[in-house]
């Protein structure tokens, strides 16, 4: 495959990267045997180099000396990981369009984008390469794709899963996540990594994110109506809630985010960048220009005003509590889209995705309706530890919709 943006059609649409270790077989038997997984190319395996995205990344790191702990975990419980898929440069995006190995296909949706930056792991389960993958999410790069792609996705509890062996990004925001076709293999997969909740508690009220469904298109928000009414059926009517700044809008929480997340960032990758001088497409580029600012600006009240919401929202979700809101704000927008277009998706979409990020709390997006023929997805927010809980409401909700 050529590693230049001027790839056939053909390539652009491969989810696995060219530098791939290969197959590595499974136990052979336990609880996820004769299953396949696929992993971003952000994971460790001992003996290869992890390509994070970018061919520079990929020529100046040595080969892994251990296999990160998550994989082993899968590969232990009898599944066969199939092969490495295609990240974005360093796992910063949310479009899924990698400059250099190209855009894993939207399989529901061919000519939009899958979402990124696990783009490549959930094109290969969307497309039936793979019965699960492994992906990051850090600022929506599970719970985005699966939306788009129309499958199951997981962000899990920050701390929950291991990340040893996986490239940081923002250590305060980063979670292993995954993706299934089915919500059955999304909670067994979470026996696996997750293992049972501290507390045995179990969904019981709803709250309605007014301000996250305002921010989606009026089609989608249309579409997610069966849904919701399932929910209702299932836990009663909900509760209308703002989980916004007390003017009502999510924009502030989404800049205090995107603050935080960059100085992180640059925190991890800038000296690499400012010595590798490494080839970045266009956009990536100008983001990691950004979080070099942002990290040269002296910190204002963003990490206590992040505490003061991660209690707030340990407060409305405790004993139960369950928070919906769309996934995304659109279906996936189609590829190529200019730079102004596309920074207002990723705007949008990090006003949603960031609540679960800002309090480190557990989301899963269920593939549950269609606009244009395209996936909408709907997610459910729990308190934070409550991920088991989580994955057996989304098996209840799917099977309430039949």
């Amino acid at each position: 495959m050529s590693s230049t943006a001027d790839s056939s059609p053909h390539d652009w649409q491969r989810p696995f990267v060219p530098h791939s270790c290969g197959a590595i077989a499974g136990a052979g038997s336990g609880p996820l045997a004769h299953l396949s997984f696929a992993v971003k190319d952000i994971f460790d395996i001992a003996g290869h180099v992890t390509g994070c995205g970018n061919p520079d990344w990929l020529a100046s790191h040595a080969p892994a000396a251990e296999t990160a702990p998550v994989l082993l975990q899968l590969l232990e419980a009898g599944a066969d990981m199939i092969g490495k898929t295609i990240t974005e440069e360093l796992a910063y995006s949310l479009q899924g369009e990698n400059y250099h190995y190209g855009t894993p296909v939207n399989p529901a949706c061919p000519d939009r984008i899958p979402g990124g930056s696990s783009s490549g792991s959930a094109s290969a389960v969307a497309s039936g390469d793979a019965d699960i993958a492994l992906g990051s999410d850090t600022g929506g790069s599970v719970r985005l794709p699966a939306s788009l792609c129309g499958i199951f996705g997981i962000r899990p509890s920050h701390g929950r899963v291991s990340l040893g062996g996986v490239m940081p990004l923002a250590p305060s925001f980063d979670t292993v996540g995954w993706f299934t076709r089915e919500a059955n293999l999304l909670r067994r997969v979470g026996e696996i990594l997750l293992g049972p909740d501290a507390a045995e508690i179990q969904p019981s009220r709803l709250y309605l994110m007014a301000d996250g469904f305002e921010l989606a298109d009026e089609a989608l928000r249309e579409a997610l109506v069966p849904s919701l009414a399932a929910l209702s059926g299932l836990l009663g009517a909900p509760a209308l809630v703002r989980v916004g700044d007390n003017e009502g809008s999510l924009m502030p929480l989404m800049l205090r985010f995107r603050t935080l997340q960059a100085r992180e960032i640059w925190a991890q990758h800038g000296p690499w960048i400012e010595t590798t001088r490494p080839r970045f497409g266009p956009e990536i580029a100008a983001r990691f220009e950004w979080a070099k600012r942002m990290a040269g600006e002296a910190p204002q009240d963003e990490a206590l005003r992040r505490e003061h919401f991660s209690l707030r929202m340990a407060r409305l979700l405790a004993g139960g509590g369950v928070l919906v809101m769309p996934s995304a704000p659109a279906i996936a927008p189609m590829k190529g889209l200019n730079l102004t277009a596309s920074q207002g998706f990723r705007d949008r979409t990090l006003s949603l995705t960031c609540v679960a990020g800002m309090a480190r709390l557990p989301q899963v997006s269920l593939p549950v309706a269609e606009v244009e023929g395209c996936p909408v997805g709907l997610s459910l927010v729990m308190a934070r530890g409550l991920d088991m809980a989580l994955l057996g409401l989304a098996e209840r909700v799917m099977a309430a919709l039949g």
